[in-house]
C-alpha cells in the first residue's frame, strides 16, 4: 500500500515526465499563439514584397504581439507536473492581462520600424551618403533588442507604459548577455527565414520565446529584486 502511495506522489516529477509536460505546454502555446495571430499573419503571408506593403505588413503583425505576450506568460508561469498542466488557462489569463498594456509598446515600435525599413528600401531617393544607411539599420537592430526586453516585461510584470520602455532601455545595457541572447534569437530567425521558409519562426515561436525566457532570467530576478514590491 505504501509504495502505492509513493508511485503515486512521485508520478509527474521524473525527468519523462518534465519532457512530456514540456513538450505538451509547448505545442499548446505554439497552437494558441498562432490562432490568436493568425488574422494578421495570414494577411501578411498574402502581401508581396513591395516596399509599399510595409505599412500594410505593420498593421497585420498588430496581432502577433498580444500572441507573444501571452505565449511568453503561459511559458513563463508553466506547470512542470504531468499530473497538473493547464497551458490553455495560462495562455488566456496572459492574453487577457497583457493585449493592451503590450499593445501600447508593440504599436510604436512596429511604427518606428516600419519608417526605418522604409527609408532603407527607398535609401537611393534620399541622397544621404552610405553610411546613413548602416547607422539605421543599427537603430533598427536596437530597437528589436529594446523591444524584447519591452515584451519580457510587459508580459511578466504590471508597470505604467513609459516605466516599461525605461526599464527596456536600461537592460540593454545592464545585461549585455540577455541582449546577446536576443540577438543571436533574431539572427537564427532571420537565417531560417532566408534559408528555408518564412513561416519557420513562427512555428517555431514557442522554443524561440522559451529561449528567450531563459536568456532573460538576469533581467526578470533584477526587475523583481529592485522594482517591484
Amino acid at each position: 500500500m505504501s509504495s502505492t502511495r509513493a508511485a503515486s506522489a512521485s508520478f509527474g516529477d521524473g525527468p519523462l515526465s518534465r519532457a512530456v509536460a514540456l513538450v505538451h505546454t509547448l505545442v499548446t502555446v505554439e497552437v494558441l499563439l498562432l490562432a490568436a495571430a493568425s488574422p494578421g499573419l495570414a494577411v501578411l503571408f498574402l502581401l508581396g514584397p513591395e516596399p509599399a506593403n510595409l505599412p500594410l505588413a505593420a498593421v497585420s503583425l498588430l496581432p502577433l504581439g498580444p500572441a507573444l505576450s501571452a505565449a511568453l506568460y503561459a511559458l513563463h508561469h508553466r506547470d512542470r507536473d504531468l499530473t497538473d498542466l493547464h497551458p490553455a488557462r495560462a495562455y488566456a489569463r496572459g492574453w487577457r492581462l497583457n493585449a493592451l498594456p503590450v499593445l501600447g509598446l508593440w504599436t510604436p515600435l512596429l511604427a518606428w520600424l516600419t519608417v526605418i525599413a522604409f527609408t532603407l528600401t527607398h535609401f537611393a531617393a534620399t541622397g544621404l551618403p552610405g553610411w546613413w544607411a548602416l547607422l539605421l539599420a543599427g537603430i533598427g537592430l536596437a530597437s528589436l533588442l529594446w523591444g524584447a526586453h519591452a515584451l519580457v516585461l510587459t508580459s511578466l510584470f504590471t508597470f505604467r507604459a513609459r516605466d516599461t520602455a525605461r526599464l527596456a532601455g536600461y537592460f540593454l545595457f545592464r545585461h549585455g548577455r540577455a541582449t546577446l541572447a536576443a540577438a543571436s534569437l533574431l539572427v537564427l530567425s532571420a537565417a531560417g527565414t532566408a534559408l528555408l521558409t518564412e513561416a519557420l519562426p513562427a512555428l517555431l515561436a514557442a522554443p524561440l520565446l522559451l529561449s528567450l525566457l531563459h536568456g532573460s532570467r538576469a533581467v526578470i530576478a533584477e526587475t523583481q529584486e529592485d522594482f517591484t514590491v
